[in-house]
């Protein structure tokens, strides 16, 4: 459930940062090679994923040791559980921005530019 709240949030968010910098997309068609936008917020997409990958791993962090240290057990994360909630955010940032960045990729420079 979680997973698919982040895909969401970060669906929107680079769907919105297309729609806002449609002028900028418009003058980067116009002047730089082919792949250049796609590659651009495909890559913001994964880092936005990536940040909230490593925040959420590191809110778990705490919170176990926090309940761990209430019951006076042992705190134990295995590198499996933080190192996969990390990939999975990578994942899911990668697929969530996809369409967008291909959305921004097939504008036309002179539609872009005319939508200021």
């Amino acid at each position: 459930m979680a997973l698919n709240r982040g895909a969401v949030g970060v669906a929107n968010i680079m769907i919105i940062s297309v729609l806002e910098r449609r002028s900028e997309i418009g003058l980067r068609r116009a002047l730089v090679r082919q792949g250049a936008d796609r590659t651009q917020f495909l890559a913001e997409s994964i880092l936005l994923a990536a940040i909230g990958g490593v925040v959420g791993v590191l809110a778990g962090v705490v919170a176990t040791a926090v309940y761990a240290n209430a019951k006076n057990w042992a705190v134990v994360i295995p590198i499996e559980a933080w190192a996969g909630g990390i990939a999975s955010a990578l994942l899911i940032g990668a697929f969530a921005g996809l369409l967008p960045a291909v959305r921004a990729s097939r504008m036309p420079p002179t539609e872009a530019l005319r939508t200021v």
